[in-house]
């Protein structure tokens, strides 16, 4: 029987894995803002389901980030959490719409709200990847 053995995460990663971890990561916020946000806003969709439609992929880009390895795991379950309350958040709005129920905006709000939470986390996490790359690379050369 196969085990699930998990990617090398932030913590545990040599300075070579940071550096291709923190630009893999780094690559991937920059398609998602200069690619697929922008896309996704030229939809012609509802405001309520081109945000949902951002959540839903945030949702599944933090699972990948998280089954990859691609940061500090707290920070990435934190981040999945954060996403996924917004895309409830989100279905829940649209549920309401369907319903006639069209004046609860401050669940799109909040789920923007926390879209732009989850993507500081994301930056965070970013960060403190670069961080402890300079610091394993300076330990290492210093060795």
């Amino acid at each position: 029987m196969a085990t699930f053995e998990p990617h090398e995460t932030a913590e545990s990663a040599t300075p070579a894995e940071l550096r291709r971890s923190s630009l893999h990561l780094l690559v991937m916020f920059l398609i998602l803002a200069l690619l697929v946000v922008p896309f996704l806003r030229n939809l012609p969709l509802g405001q309520t389901t081109r945000t949902g439609l951002l959540a839903w992929l945030l949702v599944a880009l933090s699972m990948y980030w998280l089954y990859a390895g691609l940061g500090y795991r707290p920070l990435l379950l934190l981040q999945l959490v954060v996403f996924s309350i917004a895309a409830t958040l989100l279905v829940t709005k649209a549920g309401l719409v369907i319903l006639g129920v069209d004046r609860l905006s401050i669940l799109r709000r909040s789920a923007r709200g926390l879209i732009l939470v989850g993507a500081g986390l994301g930056a965070f996490n970013l960060a403190g990847m670069l961080v402890a790359l300079v610091r394993k690379s300076r330990s290492a050369g210093g060795s």
